[in-house]
């Protein structure tokens, strides 16, 4: 396998994570293993613990790390067992730990994952192909009130509720076996005008329909919290977005997180006794510079935010 595609946000995320060569990292969304192959080779006596819930990129890793796997451990999981995952691997406090949450290149690319509206495979989308739930179970038998929520509440899709009415209609005749066939379903249940946007009709369906697959979201605000948990004192926390959702539930996470004493401002003193968790150091997400625009048009959507664990031994790094 050619592995030409650069990480997203790549040097803001290196330098972001402020990696020392004897530290403990942690990349809790290995994918095409871009972010871990650079973070591996700044250490020397350092360790790295790469977790992915699809064993295919395991697999990949084990290639493409394999001059650096004295210093890698590779685990088959989701990274909602973050703090799980640490204590099997003996850890008890990372320096650092990275979350691209982005679909990695291979899924999108490989049609049969069924990930992509662009290439007919079937109704899959599991990010795990071990997990029970797909696309299929829920085209097919959830119900439309169910359907027309999480195209709104996934996919901000305005057209929501005739999707929903459509694809019921529709399998009431036969299943919708396929990503295709679902294509058309969507298509046929829009306006004119909305064909004619430049964004894929399909393309906010397909994002709600995975993140349901895959509870994407519910799975957010707990890993957030685990990180921050498992963090030392200093250690820096970096997560990449790509849409609005997932960027919101970071930010209030960072923010709640980053909040101290709760106490009303007429208390002469604090008795809720609440300290900051974190300290955040991106004013503003970051966002890709126009090169990597031209190089990656996938990156269009890519947000960093970065925040520093509250603690005796910071390292007081400055804001972005």
């Amino acid at each position: 396998m050619e592995y030409t595609h650069r990480p997203v946000l790549l040097e803001e995320c290196i330098q972001a994570l402020h990696i020392r060569p004897d530290g403990i990292y942690v990349d809790g969304t290995l994918g095409r293993a871009g972010h871990s192959l650079e973070i591996a080779k700044r250490l020397t006596s350092g360790r790295l613990i790469c977790i992915d819930r699809d064993m295919a990129a395991i697999d990949a890793a084990r290639v493409r790390l394999a001059p650096y796997l004295d210093r890698v451990t590779l685990v088959h999981s989701n990274f909602s067992r973050l703090g799980e995952v640490l204590k099997e691997c003996g850890v008890e406090g990372a320096d650092g730990m990275l979350f691209d949450l982005g679909v990695s290149s291979p899924q999108l690319d490989d049609a049969s994952r069924g990930f992509s509206y662009m290439h007919d495979a079937p109704l899959d989308m599991r990010m795990d192909r071990s997990a029970a739930l797909t696309a299929y179970e829920i085209v097919n038998t959830w119900s439309g009130d169910e359907l027309r929520r999480i195209l709104y509440d996934y996919g901000e899709e305005r057209y929501a509720p005739a999707i929903a009415r459509a694809i019921v209609r529709a399998r009431e005749t036969k299943p919708v076996e396929t990503t295709l066939e679902l294509v058309d379903i969507i298509k046929g249940a829009m306006p004119p005008a909305a064909l004619r946007e430049k964004q894929h009709p399909a393309k906010r369906s397909f994002q709600a329909i995975r993140i349901a697959v895959n509870g994407e979201l519910d799975e957010l605000p707990p890993m957030l919290s685990s990180a921050v948990d498992n963090l030392r004192p200093g250690g820096h926390l970096a997560v990449i977005t790509f849409h609005s959702l997932e960027d919101r539930i970071v930010k209030r996470s960072m923010q709640e997180m980053a909040r101290g004493c709760t106490c009303p401002p007429e208390f002469p003193v604090c008795v809720c006794g609440k300290k900051p968790r974190i300290r955040i150091l991106t004013r503003k997400p970051i966002v890709s510079g126009a090169q990597e625009l031209e190089e990656n048009p996938r990156a269009r959507s890519a947000k960093l935010r970065v925040a520093e664990a509250c603690g005796t031994t910071e390292v007081n790094a400055p804001s972005f």
